[in-house]
C-alpha cells in the first residue's frame, strides 16, 4: 500500500562546535498524529556534513516510499540537492571548478534516497521562529551537548 496521497513532513538541522569540531544532526518526522525525533554526533566533521546527514538518517528511517516536504534552513543542502547535484554528476563528481566534490559521499547518498521518494525540498529561515527547525535545532544542540558532556568526563 503505498502512502503518496499523505505527506510527511521532515524537519532537518545540523549543529557543529568549530568547523570542523564535534558536531551533531537532528531530523523530525511528522505524519499525520505520528511524530519521530531523531538525532546523532559525530566527533570530528562540519557543519555541512551535518545538514546533509540529517537529511540523510531521515530519509533512511522510512520503510517505504513517501511523498514528503524536507525543510531546511541550509542553503548549501537546498541548492545542492535541487541544482548542483545534477551537474556534478554530469561532471562525475567534480564541480564547475574541476575540483572533487565536496561531501561526494553523502551526497551520493542523499541523490540515492531522494530518488526512491516523491520530495520537495523547502528552504525555511533559521532562528527565524519556525516552530519546527527550532526544535530540529535544539535537538541537534542537546545531543551535541551531551556528547561534549560526556567526552569531558574521560
Amino acid at each position: 500500500m503505498t502512502h503518496l496521497n499523505s505527506i510527511v513532513e521532515i524537519f532537518t538541522d545540523g549543529a557543529c562546535k568549530g568547523n570542523p569540531g564535534p558536531g551533531s544532526w537532528a531530523a523530525i518526522l511528522k505524519f499525520g498524529p505520528h511524530e519521530k525525533t531523531l538525532s546523532g554526533v559525530d566527533p570530528q566533521t562540519t557543519n555541512n556534513r551535518m545538514e546533509i546527514t540529517a537529511a540523510i538518517k531521515a530519509l533512511e528511517a522510512l520503510k517505504r516510499r513517501c511523498k514528503i516536504k524536507i525543510a531546511t534552513d541550509s542553503k548549501y543542502l537546498m541548492l545542492g540537492i535541487t541544482q548542483w547535484l545534477k551537474s556534478w554528476k554530469s561532471r562525475n563528481w567534480k564541480t564547475s571548478q574541476h575540483k572533487p566534490v565536496k561531501n561526494s559521499d553523502l551526497w551520493r547518498r542523499l541523490d540515492e534516497l531522494n530518488s526512491m521518494h516523491d520530495i520537495e525540498w523547502v528552504w525555511v529561515q533559521g532562528h527565524f521562529g519556525h516552530k519546527e527547525n527550532e526544535q530540529a535545532d535544539q535537538l541537534a544542540r542537546n545531543a551535541l551537548k551531551e556528547f561534549l558532556t560526556t567526552q569531558s568526563e574521560v
